[in-house]
């Protein structure tokens, strides 16, 4: 069964964000429709960051075999999740328990694994970058023979997604369609994270993950129609409540900083579900090489003014041109025991 556009007494339940159809860009669309669709998506990435997306050509069948192994993983017993631990791997692959990874400096009320290319480990020399420590092999679980075949077909179709928006915003920008190929082309650092989160915790404490902006290109969010990711917009915070056959759709940083800000990251965060429930997504982050310098673009000049500078505002936590940077930061603040098992010298360079 093939996933088809809400209706629009549908979208109306779900007005905090516009609803985009991917299929609208297609070569084959008729001119205005395109016109109007990368008109959509551009000021939707300038003035919200987040969207629905819909006509992304993933089946409802995948959907739900993705969804059915992350909840089959999930179950397992703890011995058998642990046995693929994080801490077992310097290249942050694999599962982390309940509070073991921090946001803002606060555990995330969240169990997950972490997924990403599956490579062979390098040898590696004193002259490499650090961030080449990320590169290694993934942690399967072997009590689910199909996690591994489903998550690989799911990560091979959510490419072909990612690279079509990513033309699509190329586009809006007044760009060639290929713009930010060289960016992601031919090895991008795509990685999935299979995500449970259990109800509040004991005080009432609600933070499944807490306020931030993502890090990469483009995140796909896959939620179930348990509520709790929200979205801040004019200084409150708006529930983005699951929306049949569509991907939720929010934009990292490193857009925002080679868009001179005129593209936005926006703050989110998921709150835990409430007692007796329990809430599963998964996330495709369709990021650059880990190689990759973004260099900003030369925007339109009529974009241009709108543009903002793109940095992050807390000098506590810059965003790095070379996407290896920024993703090796990020991961060893979130994930301190692995940072401290594995690369403790690279904590100490920063001391």
């Amino acid at each position: 069964m093939t996933r088809t556009t809400p209706t629009h007494s549908t979208t109306e339940r779900y007005a905090a964000l516009p609803v985009l159809d991917l299929r609208e860009f297609d070569p084959g669309a008729d001119p205005a429709v395109r016109g109007l669709f990368l008109e959509r998506l551009r000021e939707t990435c300038h003035d919200v960051g987040f969207l629905y997306l819909v006509g992304h050509g993933v089946d409802d069948t995948l959907f739900r075999e993705v969804e059915e192994v992350t909840r089959a993983f999930f179950a397992l017993p703890e011995a058998d999740r642990m046995s693929i631990a994080m801490t077992r791997s310097p290249h942050f692959r694999g599962y982390t328990p309940l509070g073991g990874e921090l946001t803002n400096g606060r555990a995330d009320r969240r169990e997950e694994i972490d997924l990403g290319p599956e490579r062979p480990t390098p040898a590696l020399t004193v002259a490499d970058p650090p961030w080449r420590r990320l590169l290694g092999p993934n942690q399967w679980p072997v009590a689910i023979p199909q996690f591994r075949a489903t998550m690989f077909t799911w990560h091979e179709q959510m490419d072909t997604v990612g690279h079509r928006l990513l033309r699509a915003l190329a586009t809006s920008l007044g760009q060639p369609d290929d713009q930010f190929d060289s960016w992601v082309d031919p090895d991008p650092e795509a990685t999935i994270k299979a995500i449970h989160y259990p109800p509040s915790g004991p005080g009432g404490d609600q933070q499944g993950v807490g306020t931030h902006r993502d890090f990469g290109l483009l995140t796909f969010v896959l939620q179930d129609a348990v509520g709790g990711l929200q979205v801040e917009r004019d200084g409150c915070f708006l529930d983005v409540p699951h929306l049949p056959g569509a991907l939720v759709v929010n934009l990292g940083e490193m857009l925002q900083l080679a868009t001179h800000g005129y593209l936005k990251a926006t703050v989110h965060r998921v709150i835990s579900p409430p007692a007796g429930m329990q809430r599963f997504s998964v996330i495709y982050f369709f990021n650059p090489r880990l190689d990759a310098t973004l260099t900003p673009i030369d925007l339109p000049a009529e974009l241009a003014t709108q543009a903002t500078g793109g940095h992050s505002a807390d000098p506590d936590n810059p965003i790095l041109a070379t996407y290896g940077e920024n993703i090796l930061k990020v991961r060893l603040r979130a994930h301190a025991d692995v940072a401290q098992l594995h690369h403790a010298d690279l904590l100490a360079a920063e001391n």
